[in-house]
């Protein structure tokens, strides 16, 4: 049995993943960092902090459920495959990677969290196999609004900075906006609860740079809109259907410029349902499944066992 361990300790998620490369299965364990109410993140020391508390009890839960041997391990090094890409937490992933490629004496395979995100979309819609081939992949998240192509310049998954935002990511928007009405951070899911009771029509105009967009105006309008005395169901609709429409039109100018290649949305914020049904409907994109958008540690598992020689 070829099993693969793979260790994501993010920005705001723990995650451990156990990947059988044999019939595709995973054993999958996350938790969010906790974050004090009202706040909208934490300091990077908080979130090494709470990684250190909670990965020996996510790898605890997992081993429970498989008491075989791994053949090797991957873990998320850096956010993105950049130079310079570098945060703390990754560290602790780094290091328990480490320490336990030595006492199991099996080889560690970096990977950065963006490529985790990608390889993670791709297994959930059983398309890994356009971890070969050239596509364009949306990582749409709370520390990322970016389109990547993927595979268009050599080397195994290479990533080609195509389209971002030039402020806010996506992510920041749903949390400032979410935590402007109260909710609590991250705002994500509560934020689409409120959005799915409101079905008055809206169009959010959003300009682009080019390929790239600008969300912080999602959020200036959002404050006008609660000032004008607007219901909360309104305000968190008009925060994604502001995403959704700067997505939708980076989308639409990024495929007249690079053809028709496919299309895969990941992230945090592409498992909303709202942005997700729309855009599916109109573009025929691919969509990685919810539990597989935000934070986890599956994608880094799976580019553990392709990087493994056989």
């Amino acid at each position: 049995m070829s099993v693969y361990l793979g260790i994501d300790t993010s920005n705001y998620t723990t995650s451990v993943c156990l990947y059988n490369s044999d019939d595709g299965s995973v054993i999958s364990k996350r938790q969010l960092l906790p974050v004090r109410d009202g706040e909208l993140g934490l300091r990077q020391s908080d979130a090494v902090f709470l990684h250190v508390q909670q990965l020996p009890e996510l790898f605890k839960a997992a081993f429970s459920e498989y008491d075989g041997a791994i053949k090797a391990i991957g873990v998320s090094s850096r956010p993105r495959a950049v130079d310079g890409s570098y945060m703390p937490c990754f560290t602790v992933g780094t290091t328990a990677a480490s320490i336990l490629s030595d006492t199991h004496r099996v080889p560690v395979y970096q990977s950065s969290h963006q490529q985790g995100h990608i390889a993670a979309a791709l297994y959930s819609i059983d398309r890994l196999d356009l971890l070969h081939h050239p596509h364009i992949a949306f990582h749409v998240s709370g520390g990322t609004t970016e389109a990547l192509g993927v595979n268009m310049d050599d080397g195994f998954l290479s990533t080609r900075l195509i389209a971002k935002t030039l402020d806010l990511n996506a992510g920041q928007l749903i949390d400032r906006v979410g935590v402007m009405l109260g909710l609590r951070f991250p705002c994500g899911r509560e934020l689409e609860q409120l959005a799915l009771r409101c079905n008055e029509p809206m169009k959010p105009k959003v300009t682009l740079k080019g390929l790239d967009c600008c969300l912080s105006g999602g959020e200036n309008m959002a404050k006008k809109l609660l000032d004008e005395g607007k219901s909360h169901e309104y305000i968190a609709r008009f925060a994604i259907e502001f995403i959704y429409s700067a997505i939708a039109k980076m989308s639409e100018k990024i495929r007249e410029e690079y053809g028709d290649l496919p299309f895969v949305y990941a992230g945090g914020v592409m498992s909303d349902s709202i942005i997700r049904d729309r855009l599916t409907a109109e573009t025929g994109c691919l969509f990685s499944k919810p539990e597989f958008s935000s934070d986890n540690a599956a994608g880094i598992a799976v580019l553990a066992s392709v990087k493994d020689p056989l």
